[in-house]
């Protein structure tokens, strides 16, 4: 059969051009005795290593949370201890207190026995004289058993007045052999129960000479 010219599809006509990975067209015409391009593989990017790309692990977060809540309750802990610590200073602090409280309530009326004491130790001497025995041995007593519970005794003559713990009576005069302001004479005795003032020495004081 002869074939009609409309019939024949010239080279090149009615093929759909296959695109090359580099952007060229497989079936476009090219000139004869021309050399066609190259058609290399296409390049693929490598995957990323192992240990580069990021992952969470559910252990790990299990451990994070176990470390942050074990720091929690050490810090919980620690604050409960110093609470204790301080309260129990606290307990110990009113207990040591309350002790020296009822111990001044029970000894300040004794210091009248105790200046009783003095004043017949003081006459007794006065006279060349000391204590009857039976006396002696009571005062003797009463002075161990206050000291032992803490009272203990000061005043003296010749100490340098302290308005902290002397109480002047008067002023007798200038003494240019003192300096400063000086018990002459002690009229009371003065007690304190460690740093506590039970009853301040009542003294007869006097100022140093004018330059």
């Amino acid at each position: 059969m002869t074939e009609r010219p409309e019939d024949v599809t010239p080279a090149g006509e009615g093929v759909e051009p296959t695109p090359f990975p580099d952007g060229e067209m497989a079936n476009e015409p090219f000139e004869t005795g021309a050399e066609r391009p190259p058609q290399g593989p296409t390049e693929v990017e490598a995957p990323l290593p192992v240990d580069e790309v990021e992952t969470t692990e559910p252990a790990d977060d299990e451990l994070t949370l176990a470390r942050i809540a074990l720091e929690e309750r050490t810090l919980d802990l620690q604050r409960l201890q110093a609470e204790y610590l301080n309260y129990k200073r606290r307990v110990e602090r009113d207990r040591d207190l309350v002790k020296q409280n009822a111990t001044y309530a029970a000894l300040a009326p004794i210091t009248e026995v105790l200046d009783t004491i003095d004043r017949a130790r003081e006459s007794a001497q006065q006279q060349g004289l000391e204590l009857e025995d039976g006396l002696k041995t009571v005062a003797d007593q009463l002075e161990r058993t206050v000291a032992g519970l803490g009272l203990t005794k000061f005043g003296t003559a010749g100490d340098p007045f302290d308005p902290t713990i002397h109480e002047a009576l008067s002023h007798i005069g200038q003494d240019p052999e003192v300096t400063v302001t000086t018990c002459k004479v002690v009229a009371k005795a003065g007690y304190k129960i460690g740093d506590r003032v039970v009853r301040a020495a009542q003294v007869l004081v006097v100022d140093p000479a004018d330059s």
